[in-house]
């Protein structure tokens, strides 16, 4: 089984990757379109020279690598994907060789993270309507929507929303899922060093802390448009 989990930054999808990671029966891969997509946009993150010579910078090779044999003999191949890497010259039709879930957060926190970390974002950075265009089309080609689950639900409940997930795509929940060991994983992108060193100290997924600060004025269109959308997608949600 194929498991392709869309997000947008600044969500616990490093941490959901830990979990999914814990399991026996399962491989995860961090960000696998990544060096394509600094590749192609020539964006100045931390380490992108790094990023695009260690790791496979070509969408093509990257999604025969996703689509075809799982590693190391495994059942599930989980695969962390940041949906704002999926730039629009890449072939959709691979999406429908596996199972398409979602990962959302609130916009207001997702974007007053990003900010702190990043700078202004445009919309295009924030996957929102990368998510939204991959969502519609598995909806409409497979008939049922595909699961979505919604960050701070995650961690109010890790237990039910991994047990609601898992159900959702016929595989047995494991409380191994709930807590994993700490430190760097051979998984782990390039970039871990620069953005994990919250989750390479954690053991578990912590409890859900509300963040008051207020969305900028000039992402006042971005914001608005963010949240339609998370809306949307949050009707869907497993819950």
């Amino acid at each position: 089984m194929y498991v392709a989990m869309w997000s947008p930054p600044r969500t616990i999808s490093t941490a959901l990757m830990r979990s999914w990671d814990n399991r026996p029966d399962t491989i995860v891969c961090d960000e696998p379109l990544y060096a394509y997509y600094l590749k192609a946009t020539g964006e100045s993150h931390p380490v992108a020279n790094e990023i695009i010579t260690q790791h496979d910078n070509q969408w093509q090779s990257v999604v025969s690598w996703l689509t075809g044999r799982v590693p190391e003999g495994r059942e599930i191949f989980y695969q962390k994907h940041m949906a704002h890497h999926l730039l629009p010259q890449i072939d959709r039709s691979w999406l429908d060789r596996v199972t398409n879930c979602f990962l959302i957060r609130e916009p207001r926190e997702m974007l007053t993270s990003y900010v702190k970390k990043n700078g202004l974002p445009r919309l295009e950075d924030t996957g929102y309507p990368q998510m939204l265009e991959i969502f519609q089309q598995v909806h409409t080609r497979g008939g049922a929507a595909p699961p979505v689950i919604d960050s701070r639900e995650l961690l109010e409940d890790p237990p039910w929303i991994l047990g609601k997930l898992c159900s959702s795509l016929n595989i047995q929940f494991t409380e191994k899922m709930l807590s994993w060991p700490s430190g760097p994983r051979t998984t782990d992108g390039v970039w871990a060093d620069h953005w994990y060193k919250e989750v390479l100290n954690t053991t578990s997924f912590g409890p859900y802390r509300p963040k008051p600060d207020p969305v900028p004025d000039e992402l006042s269109e971005v914001f608005a448009r963010c949240e339609e959308i998370y809306q949307e997608l949050f009707e869907y949600r497993l819950h």
